[in-house]
């Protein structure tokens, strides 16, 4: 079948930058054909790698061309997962459980790029993609940095915070937090902490409903109380979802921040 991280099909995607190209690929995780988009700079050259984890479940939260050559465009070649069974893509999404694999493998794509710096990927995760990021982080602390915006960092209050949500999480996690315990910390990176080693930069905006600041808080005091290197960006005026004019700024300050991240930070 190939390795995790094989691409078997890329195809070029249109793309809404003219000096980014986008392409659809399939690409092998665990032995599953997997659907992502990667974007690329036009400009022929060496690059830093950033995969870009997505939030939400199947269709709600699906990658967005235009976000992926957004950071594409700040230097970036880009990777993002569909997860699986998404978009034609094999196997079924179950919600940061056997999909991590997904994000793993998307990892591994972009340490096999021809044009990325094999030692500076970065890893970022949007709502739900908090999980994943962290997750991947803790499967290769050889990553440059870790981003989670308006990231999850715990399922089981995710459970308690979104009554919306909750029969998709017991049909697909098993049952309520009181029922699939185990399960539930299994997709919680908070209890793994310890082995954390990319720094980690947590952006929120503190009057989110979807991902309440709590979440932000709960990671923030767990790397703190175990010497993590951690910073913190709170916005207190935004919710899940920034102005378009401060998204763009966001978005050129974690970059900017992300390529200034060095092996001293790692701890």
């Amino acid at each position: 079948m190939g390795q995790d991280g094989q691409i078997v099909e890329k195809t070029l995607f249109p793309s809404p930058n003219p000096f980014v190209k986008l392409f659809l690929v399939t690409y092998i995780s665990a032995g599953l054909k997997v659907k992502g988009l990667l974007a690329e700079p036009k400009q022929v050259g060496e690059y830093e790698g950033f995969l870009y984890l997505r939030g939400g479940i199947k269709n709600v939260g699906m990658v967005r061309p235009a976000r992926i050559a957004q950071f594409a465009s700040e230097g970036f070649i880009v990777f993002a997962p569909f997860y699986r069974g998404n978009r034609g893509g094999e196997g079924n999404e179950d919600f940061a459980g056997e999909d991590r694999q997904d994000a793993f493998a998307g990892f591994a794509l972009l340490q096999g790029h021809p044009c990325v710096l094999p030692e500076r990927i970065h890893i970022f995760g949007f709502s739900r993609g908090g999980v994943m990021a962290l997750l991947t982080g803790l499967q290769y602390s050889n990553a440059a940095s870790i981003v989670t915006w308006g990231g999850v960092s715990d399922l089981a209050l995710t459970y308690v915070e979104r009554v919306d949500l909750r029969r998709m999480m017991k049909r697909v996690i098993g049952g309520s937090p009181k029922k699939a315990l185990e399960e539930y910390r299994w997709r919680t990176p908070l209890y793994e902490m310890e082995a954390m080693k990319p720094p980690v930069l947590i952006i929120h905006g503190m009057l989110d409903d979807n991902v309440t600041i709590e979440h932000a808080y709960r990671l923030e005091k767990r790397l703190h109380s175990l010497g993590k290197y951690v910073e913190t960006w709170y916005f207190e005026n935004y919710t899940h979802y920034f102005p378009p004019a401060i998204n763009r700024k966001v978005v050129k300050d974690l970059c900017y921040w992300m390529k200034q991240r060095d092996n001293h930070d790692i701890i």
